[in-house]
């Protein structure tokens, strides 16, 4: 088994930073890519932004230039570096990440448990 365990998110103000963490743990022989989703009330989970583990990334366009993916392989983890934050980035944030385990012939898809990030004055 595997778990994605998350932190870094809370209350900031617009304009404001915050940077997000999701560790992997477990049966874990590779990590073929990580990102970020986020999940506004009333609204579909959607991509923020992508690491693949030959380092492409890919970002939405709300958020391009604002935030940063990055990855430590050593440690299994990546992590969401977000700034100029705006009330429209108010979500649940989940960690996810793509993972062959020992034994596994293919990669599954794991899911954190979701950190509440909420910008407001």
């Amino acid at each position: 088994q595997v778990q994605l365990v998350e932190s870094g998110g809370g209350l900031v103000q617009p304009g404001g930073s915050l940077r997000l963490s999701c560790a992997a743990s477990g049966n874990i022989f590779s990590i073929n890519a990580m990102g970020w989703y986020r999940q506004a009330p009333g609204k579909q989970r959607e991509l923020v932004a992508g690491l693949t583990s030959g380092g492409s990334t890919n970002y939405a366009d709300s958020v391009k230039g604002r935030f940063t993916i990055s990855r430590d392989n050593a440690k299994n983890t990546v992590y969401l570096q977000m700034n100029s934050l705006k009330p429209e980035d108010t979500a649940v944030y989940y960690c996810n990440a793509h993972i062959t385990g020992w034994g596994d012939i293919d990669g599954y898809d794991y899911w954190g448990q979701g950190t509440q990030v909420t910008v407001s004055s």
